[in-house]
């Protein structure tokens, strides 16, 4: 229809300019317009005592504003508007039509493939009307592109579509061949990270126009998809984790489906699930890493009656338990309870180790859990390498005078450049009692303290979970959410609290006190630096213990949940890691290694060496070379030869000196990507031919590709002048124009 209207496409509007080949200047005809329109006004004006009273006013107006209108198109048309475009010149242009043939595309609809009905497409006429003008490649598409003689050549089995990778590779041709355009057929189902930035900015230099043509469903049908699955890459043995997984579904909404958490062919954590009618859903599940080691963690959803592919219920992440101990320093300023629970409670914890000091007198320091008789015996370290020697730090009820300006100024560094842990309890020398409320202490807590003393309390307050502290593992005191939140309600009482203060804007209320009717946070967290911070403003927690049945674990359990969350995350001088731990069909992979001396300061000046080991037990090595704009950041390529686990293990040296290293995880998996996200992914074809100049189309559209995709700027072009005086829709505007000048009069009287 617009076409019929137009007397052209509407791309051809679209990419073209608007052009008068007239030869008298633009400004003759604006002035000529303005000139008869107000003589035609002012003819109305100086006969309105002879119009009749039907047409004064306003619709004299509207008589003069048609009359106008159609003096100023004429003129208009005797200026000959045209409009230019840039055209692909015939017979001297490629179009490369590049047909998905990843598996996907052989999924049957309405009883036929999406390749089928492409090749249908294609043979059908669209093929032979594109050779009349052009010159024609076929590609196949997968991994990349390759080029294909004919449609035979096409089955629909590549294990993995990589649209971007194959632009690219287009891009690169379109540097010495006359591509014009590119008509990619396709589900849209891409495997990799969609089109990047970089593909995109260099087809738009080129101006060569990705014109999509959009196969399949654009839902699930009857099938149930685990669409994602997060879990810590890395982990202290003995931990308990929480996984993440997003699950997506059409067809069973309501119905009930078995989650599992799998390793090494044992059930680590399973529950039922009720799968709901939305766009997506997401569940949580928690498991124990268990021992130290590398472990294939999978995830799975155990299928329905009716699913129409199975291929897409489980998913496998590689996870890494470190079996070495994190040392924390415990300073206690008094004899206490609550000092002589929290060492008892992590005791047998096999990835905690609390070394403590702990004042008996005004000048006498008694200290537990030292490895060498040395250690701790000038008292709290002076210097920041001896303090750095422990991933967190516990401070009790003594007062900030306790340390000196240099300990105090390293106990910052500790938190914010080392990125320890580092956790204030509550006590009668404790937070504002304390004089905590000073620089660098006040940065470093997580609350705002009260500005007045005598916040600590001896009296008997229940702990009660906010929400977010029954979300969180750091609360989880029982295997089961719903007891643990259950058990949190029946603790004994605390036998004292310490109101904190205010939680600053970035602190997360984890539990809370009633005191007297006023709900005081009890458990708070907070990220800072590099580490992270918390409060837990009481030192009545070994009541938890002892007014309990003997075999309940609760204290404990909480505990070393507490002390795991102050040192889990707190980083060794080098930290690895990788972009992409996934890799689906494609082994390349970036190893990146973040290195500090001994100081914890960037160390730019490090020998950095990567060692892997394959899923057969080879090994192989990789060097990692400094990021120039990166102080301390070093980076490098290596491609995984195999499908399964791998496990890198980054080593930094400087001379002679060994200043740390770190171990990573990753995982290539070949042929499962396609089982993934096989519905036409529409709004990726429609960006992608959005943001290069070409159009979207669909199976019933397509016909109009071979007139449309003549004008693009890509290839050998021409400009072309299309006349436009001519099109119906000028003769329809005036034969309309004229007509409701008419019908007017004639309604009111003035024929």
């Amino acid at each position: 229809m617009f076409e019929f209207l137009f007397k052209y496409p509407a791309s051809v509007f679209e990419r073209g300019s608007f052009v008068l080949l007239g030869s008298w200047p633009r400004w003759v005809l604006f002035a000529t317009i303005v000139g008869l329109a107000g003589l035609l006004g002012w003819l109305v004006w100086s006969k309105r005592k002879l119009l009749r009273p039907s047409v004064k006013g306003a619709r004299a107006a509207v008589l003069w504003a048609l009359q106008a209108s159609m003096v100023a198109l004429l003129l208009l048309l005797l200026w000959q508007p045209a409009i230019s475009v840039t055209a692909l010149r015939p017979q001297q242009n490629i179009i490369a039509i590049v047909l998905d043939d990843s598996r996907s595309m052989s999924l049957a609809e309405g009883g036929e493939s999406r390749q089928a009905q492409a090749k249908k497409l294609l043979d059908g006429g669209l093929l032979d009307k594109l050779r009349k003008r052009f010159q024609i490649r076929l590609y196949r598409l997968g991994p990349g592109v390759q080029r294909a003689g004919d449609l035979k050549e096409f089955t629909a089995t590549e294990t993995s579509t990589q649209i971007g990778k194959g632009l690219s590779q287009l891009a690169d041709e379109a540097a010495t061949l006359p591509i014009g355009a590119v008509v990619l057929l396709s589900d849209g189902a891409d495997n990799s990270s969609g089109v990047d930035l970089t593909t995109l900015s260099e087809l738009r230099r080129r101006r060569l126009p990705v014109n999509t043509v959009g196969f399949g469903s654009t839902q699930l049908k009857d099938d149930i998809e685990l669409d994602g699955f997060e879990i810590p890459a890395k982990a202290l043995a003995g931990s308990r984790l929480q996984a993440s997984l997003v699950i997506r579904q059409n067809g069973f909404g309501g119905k009930r489906a078995k989650l599992s958490i799998n390793a090494d062919g044992a059930v680590l954590a399973a529950r039922d699930i009720t799968l709901r009618d939305s766009p997506q859903q997401i569940e949580q599940i928690e498991f124990s890493a268990g021992k130290a080691g590398v472990k294939n963690i999978v995830a799975s959803l155990q299928p329905l009656a009716g699913e129409t592919n199975l291929g897409n219920n489980r998913l496998t992440r590689v996870l890494s338990i470190d079996g070495a101990k994190r040392k924390i320093l415990y300073v206690e300023g008094e004899p206490r309870w609550e000092y002589k629970f929290l060492r008892r409670a992590v005791e047998d914890d096999p990835a905690l180790q609390v070394v403590s000091m702990l004042r008996t007198t005004q000048n006498k320091i008694y200290r537990q859990g030292i490895a060498n008789p040395k250690d701790l015996e000038e008292g709290f370290p002076n210097k920041a390498e001896e303090l750095d020697e422990y991933q967190g730090l516990i401070l009790g009820s003594v007062e900030s005078g306790f340390f000196t300006t240099t300990q105090r100024d390293l106990i910052k560094e500790f938190v914010d450049r080392r990125g320890g842990g580092l956790l204030f309890l509550g006590g009668r020398w404790a937070l504002s009692d304390g004089g905590y409320n000073i620089a660098p202490f006040s940065e470093l807590l997580p609350v705002i303290l009260p500005s007045r003393k005598d916040t600590f309390r001896r009296d008997f307050v229940a702990a009660e979970l906010t929400d977010s502290g029954k979300a969180s593992l750091v609360c989880r005191i029982e295997d089961d959410p719903d007891k643990s939140n259950g058990h949190w309600e029946i603790l004994p009482y605390l036998a004292n609290y310490q109101n904190p203060g205010t939680p600053k804007a970035g602190a997360v209320v984890l539990a809370r006190v009633d005191a007297g009717g006023t709900r005081i946070p009890l458990l708070i967290t907070e990220n800072y630096g590099r580490g992270r911070t918390a409060v837990f403003a009481t030192g009545g927690s070994w009541r938890w213990r002892m007014q309990q049945p003997a075999g309940d674990t609760s204290q404990e359990t909480f505990w070393r949940q507490l002390l795991r969350y102050v040192v889990g995350a707190t980083p060794s001088p080098v930290l690895a890691s990788s972009p992409n731990v996934v890799l689906q069909d494609d082994g390349k992979v970036e190893l990146r290694a973040e290195v500090r001396d001994k100081t914890y300061v960037p160390a730019g000046d490090a020998e950095v060496e990567a060692s892997i080991i394959d899923p057969n037990g080879s090994a192989s090595t990789v060097a990692l070379h400094a990021q120039p704009l990166a102080p301390g950041i070093y980076s490098g390529e290596w491609n995984a030869p195999m499908p399964g686990s791998y496990i890198a293990e980054i080593k930094a040296t400087r001379g002679k000196e060994v200043l740390g290293r770190d171990t990573l995880t990753f995982r290539r998996e070949d042929g499962v990507a396609e089982n993934f996200h096989r519905e036409q992914n529409r709004d990726l074809l429609q960006k992608l031919a959005n943001e290069t100049g070409g159009r979207f189309y669909t199976h019933a559209t397509a016909s109009r590709l071979p007139e449309e995709i003549a004008y693009s700027e890509a290839g050998i072009t021409s400009h072309e002048v299309k006349d436009l005086w001519d099109m119906p829709a000028v003769f329809l505007l005036i034969l309309a124009l004229r007509s409701t000048e008419w019908l007017l009069r004639r309604k009111w009287g003035a024929v």
